[in-house]
Formats: structure tokens, C-alpha cells, sequence
């Protein structure tokens, strides 16, 4: 029988306050290798606080936090992981391949500096100073200060923040490339399609403690309904919809958009009042953005 895999990350009944604040209560969270995990939380949830813990950044209040079984100060321990926060802050007066070669002497481990910049996208820019590249080019930068350590785990915070379309298409599919070596991703995002697309598993952290530790598709299951899209050409009835079984209503231009337990009576009904004016109709089921709002308002699902 195949083994279990290992748990690289660990978080054990831990608490974290500040103050009178409790940013995490009680939290437990095992990260194994080979996954990518996505931590969602709304704001102040408490989810940088946990990686905070995992990463060493912060110490836990009470409860334990590991890093391969280790404290996550742990030298040894660190050296496995690659980090890509918001704010890293390098010097901008060093080129790209001058940061590379710096940051990757740090590890005992290293991918050769070369493949740290081709894989982050940055082969043409390689000679240009920091202070002197687009946004873009800087997250990418942060992100081959990441790998260049050839990391077992790597952690990213936000990491497509600042880039354009384009750019973060082609982020994900070096991320997909990353994770499809065997390598254990964990990151944060607000960018729910992209944890849609990249996780195996989402965790959703709400006032400090996990609401939700499944697989994308489990977790959008959880949504009591389904998404209804009608378009109109005459601009959309609202009134109509008061009477029916929906919520979440939203009306953009002669677009509805709403949630349904009951999606055949409410797609009947607005067919026979109003079908003529009916120019498109999609039912489906819900995607990662309302399974989220379900799972951190108290009042179910709300939009608009």
C-alpha cells in the first residue's frame, strides 16, 4: 500500500493575538507535499497570519507551528522553502541576474541563476537594474528570487499583483509547470479564479478560524442552488424576480444574474411572463466567487 505523503507544513490548535485582537483560534493545518493549497479569507480573516506562523515570521500565541517537523525558524528547515511576499524589498540598483546570483548563494541548494530568470520570464530584461523595470517585471523578479533556491515548498502571497492580463496568464503556467514537478505550492490570492484554477485544495479561513478545507469542486458543491444568467432586450423585469425563489439578484444593463435552489421553476416562469423578450439564458452550477460569499457572510449569499 502507498504511503501517505508528507506533511511539509503544519499548524497544531494554533492561536495568535494581538492584544484583544484573536487573528487565529484554534487553527488546525496540514500542507502535504505535492499540493497546491490555496488560503482564502477575506480581509483581516486571519490568513497572512497563518502563513506568518508556518513561514517563522511570527510566533503563535498558543497552539504549535511546524516546518518538515521542525520549528520554523529552523535553518535547515527554511533553506527547503522559497517565499514571494508583496513587499520584499531588493536593492534597485542591482540587475536582475546580479539579485539572482545574490539571493541563490544564500541557499545550499540552488537552481543555476540562468534557469531562475528564464523560468520567471526575465531572460530579456536579465541586464536591466531593478529600480528600472515595470511592476510586472518586478513581481517576476520576486518570484525568481523564490525558486532560485530550487525550494521544496514554495509560499507565495498575492503573487500576481501588478500584472497585467497577459502577464498573469502566462505567472499561472509557470506555476502549473512548478507544481507538476512534484513541488508543494501554498498561496494566498484574491484572484479567486486563479486558486480555482491552480488549487487541489482551498482553505477559507474566517474570523480566525477554517470554515472550509476540500477541493475546489466540493467546495462550490456546497452553494444551496445554482447561478442563473438571463439577458433581455428590453431591460430586465425586476420585478418579476420578488415574486420568485432567488437571491443575490444583479442587474447589470438588460443582464440578471442571480441564485437559485429552485432553477427550473424560476427559468419557467420567467419564460412565460416575459420570453419574447428573453435574448440569452444560462443556468449553472456555482463558481468558487459565490461558494467564498456563502462561506464568510453569515446572511448566505449576497451580491449586487
Amino acid at each position: 500500500m502507498a504511503s501517505s505523503p508528507q506533511v511539509v507544513a503544519e499548524l497544531r490548535g494554533a492561536r495568535k493575538s494581538y492584544g484583544k485582537v484573536q487573528a487565529l483560534k484554534g487553527v488546525d493545518l496540514a500542507i502535504r507535499s505535492g499540493e497546491t493549497v490555496a488560503v482564502l479569507g477575506p480581509n483581516g480573516a486571519g490568513k497572512t497570519t497563518a502563513i506568518s506562523l508556518l513561514l517563522g515570521l511570527r510566533k503563535p500565541t498558543g497552539g504549535t507551528a511546524t516546518l518538515f517537523g521542525r520549528p520554523p525558524s529552523d535553518l535547515q528547515a527554511r533553506s527547503r522553502c522559497g517565499v514571494m511576499l508583496q513587499e520584499s524589498g531588493v536593492p534597485d540598483l542591482l540587475t536582475v541576474s546580479d539579485l539572482v546570483r545574490l539571493f541563490s548563494s544564500y541557499y545550499p541548494r540552488q537552481l543555476p541563476p540562468g534557469e531562475a530568470v528564464r523560468r520567471a520570464g526575465l531572460t530579456e530584461v536579465a541586464g536591466k537594474r531593478f529600480g528600472n523595470l515595470s511592476g510586472g517585471q518586478q513581481q517576476r523578479v520576486y518570484f525568481a528570487l523564490a525558486i532560485c533556491g530550487d525550494p521544496e515548498v514554495l509560499f507565495l502571497d498575492e503573487p500576481t499583483v501588478g500584472l497585467d492580463v497577459e502577464g498573469r496568464r502566462a505567472f499561472l503556467a509557470d506555476l502549473k509547470e512548478w507544481a507538476g514537478q512534484g513541488r508543494t505550492i501554498v498561496l494566498t490570492t484574491h484572484y479567486l479564479e486563479e486558486a480555482d484554477e491552480l488549487a487541489h485544495r482551498i482553505v477559507v479561513i474566517n474570523h480566525g478560524e477554517v470554515v472550509a478545507d476540500a477541493s475546489p469542486a466540493e467546495i462550490k458543491s456546497r452553494v444551496p442552488g445554482k447561478k442563473i444568467e438571463i439577458r433581455f432586450k428590453n431591460g430586465v423585469p425586476a420585478d418579476l424576480f420578488r415574486t420568485l425563489t432567488v437571491s443575490g439578484l444583479e442587474v447589470t444593463g438588460d443582464l440578471a444574474r442571480m441564485l437559485s435552489p429552485e432553477p427550473a421553476a424560476v427559468v419557467r416562469e420567467v419564460m412565460r411572463a416575459r420570453g419574447d423578450d428573453v435574448v440569452d439564458l444560462d443556468v449553472s452550477g456555482a463558481d468558487l466567487e459565490e461558494a467564498f460569499v456563502h462561506l464568510t457572510h453569515d446572511q448566505g449569499v449576497t451580491r449586487g
